[in-house]
């Protein structure tokens, strides 16, 4: 199984796992890059459903305070204290000792090359994945520094050790805007994502510049300095996971728009597990009934 990278997107990763689970599938190795090594990783730990439960009761005021602002010119959040919070519901472990193989990849600076974990602190791991440029600052592992592994392979299929003799599932949350759907209101249970609380929203202007609209057209005629890096830096990803998507025979392609939600929005995990789940019954209901 192959998760992409995607920030609060990457979610629906969860949803994607549980209606596989759900179909009686099982996984024999996660590879992910970004937001997909946190998913897989917590997966891969054993310790998916209490990192659903800490991340689905975060609100729009719980995410803006686990970043750690810095005014460093490498990136706005040091990226240090939301680990330090995830840490104390799930423990760091070693990659090798997880209960299935699990691999993720990053960047090193200097080198410009792929780095690919498959051993070591877990939590580094992540971290090193998830150092998305301009946002994140730069992880530091012994003596080199990772950025985001979907710089160079944001859908790292490249790293499944056999990926043409297996069921190939593939998840990206990077998708166009075809593959959009409708906010779902309810879960799979039918009960009703949690509502923010009013005076929530006294913080919406404060948090914009923390928080940019992903679903501006683009026929916008002005950008900023960090409107235009993310643009180009997401237009990049689009493009690299198309021609990675071209390479390998992918036997169930999960597709999730990138308009579904913004790449810090992570007080919206709830739906966007659920919008993964809506999106692999579809993709899940084609391939078992042969259409695929």
């Amino acid at each position: 199984m192959v998760l992409s990278s995607g920030g609060a997107r990457g979610l629906a990763h969860v949803g994607v796992i549980e209606e596989l689970e759900r179909r009686g599938y099982t996984i024999g190795e996660i590879a992910g890059c970004s937001a997909g090594a946190l998913v897989g990783g917590m997966y891969a730990s054993g310790k998916m459903p209490e990192f659903k439960d800490w991340i689905c009761n975060l609100d729009r005021v719980d995410v803006f305070s686990l970043m750690d602002f810095t005014f460093s010119s490498r990136g706005f959040i040091k990226g240090e204290k939301v680990y330090n919070a995830l840490k104390k519901v799930v423990q760091d472990c070693q990659i090798e000792d997880l209960s299935i193989p699990f691999s993720c990849n990053a960047v090193e600076i200097h080198s410009g090359k792929e780095h690919i974990f498959r051993q070591g602190s877990l939590y580094k791991a992540i971290r090193s994945s998830g150092s998305i440029p301009s946002v994140f600052l730069p992880a530091r592992v012994d003596k080199y520094h990772y950025v985001d592994g979907g710089v160079l392979n944001p859908v790292p299929i490249s790293l499944i050790s056999d990926p043409a003799n297996t069921l190939l599932v593939v998840v990206d949350v990077n998708g166009p805007a075809a593959d959009y759907i409708s906010p779902p209101k309810k879960d799979s249970e039918g009960k009703s994502f949690i509502k923010l609380p009013s005076w929530v929203k006294e913080y919406q202007q404060k948090m914009k510049q923390f928080f940019p609209d992903e679903k501006k057209t683009e026929k916008q005629e002005s950008y900023s300095a960090l409107d235009l890096v993310t643009r180009s830096f997401d237009l990049l990803q689009d493009r690299f996971c198309e021609l990675i998507l071209e390479k390998y025979p992918v036997d169930v392609s999960i597709k999730v728009s990138r308009k579904q939600a913004g790449t810090l929005e992570f007080y919206r995990s709830s739906e966007m597990i659920e919008i993964g789940r809506i999106k692999a019954k579809e993709a899940l209901d084609q391939l078992e009934n042969g259409n695929q």
